[in-house]
């Protein structure tokens, strides 16, 4: 008796499963499944975005504005954690209603400008439009974390429908990349001892990173004007591998060689 109403079981679970749409539990699951698809067809259409502007400065201007890009989507207990501390309901409909970063897209430049230049290309792109920015660059959260992060929506067309979809995009250097990384091995959701400690030596070195990026973009700025020096030198056919004054010196040196001859005043 018992076996048949264990059998029995087993083929109403079964048939739940065949059949999603007489199984509520299944049927959310199926619509969190393409609600993450969705997610991540919108990181992609993101991500060629900037791919494309990379190229395209690669090719026009020799050299690449972007060093890396990465992406993800956060995990389901993540979300649900999110939500209920929000206090929204756990529901596909309350993801797409009330969360923009379950698809974020991190973006690695090698010098600050970088950072507004591919911000601003993004956001003016016609298919774009801008959410939210959030500049920790110009105002740096109390543990020194600095980032541009912006939120855009992008629409992204499905084989019947299309839907607008939201994406978080954090835009950095190569070293705020390297501190945020490191601060998030040290203590992100981690109870650790002596926080106030590791906070502040946390600080002091994003500090140091911030004013390493600083003198790297000053570094820069001086390159192009050397480069841009040169570029006149050029256009007024002087030669280039000396400046002028060392020119001029090296003239005057060669006259003042030759034999001066004085003449004897007549008697």
């Amino acid at each position: 008796m018992e076996s048949i109403q264990t059998n029995a079981l087993n083929s109403k679970y079964i048939n739940s499963l065949l059949r999603p749409e007489e199984n509520p539990f299944m049927q959310e699951m199926q619509s969190f499944e393409e609600i993450m698809m969705m997610y991540s067809c919108a990181i992609r259409e993101v991500k060629t975005k900037f791919e494309v502007l990379n190229d395209d400065f690669s090719v026009r201007y020799k050299r690449n504005p972007i060093e890396f890009i990465q992406s993800r989507i956060k995990k389901p207990v993540s979300i649900a954690k999110k939500l209920a501390s929000k206090g929204c309901p756990v529901t596909c409909a309350s993801i797409l209603n009330n969360l923009d970063d379950v698809a974020g897209i991190r973006v690695i430049c090698p010098f600050i400008d970088d950072i507004y230049m591919v911000a601003e290309k993004l956001i003016s792109q016609d298919d774009i439009t801008l959410i939210e920015a959030k500049d920790y660059i110009s105002h740096p959260k109390p543990n020194g974390y600095r980032s541009l992060h912006v939120i855009v929506e992008i629409p992204v067309f499905f084989a019947d429908h299309t839907r607008n979809m939201r994406v978080e995009v954090q835009i950095r250097t190569i070293a705020m990349d390297f501190w945020a990384s490191l601060d998030h091995q040290l203590r992100y959701k981690k109870d650790i001892p002596n926080v106030d400690m590791i906070s502040a030596r946390l600080k002091k070195c994003a500090d140091v990173i911030s004013a390493t990026d600083l003198e790297m973009q000053c570094t820069l700025k001086s390159t192009h004007r050397l480069a841009m020096n040169r570029e006149r030198l050029r256009q007024h056919r002087l030669p280039i591998a000396f400046p002028v004054p060392i020119l001029f010196r090296r003239r005057c040196f060669c006259v003042l060689r030759q034999p001066i001859r004085l003449r004897t005043q007549p008697s």
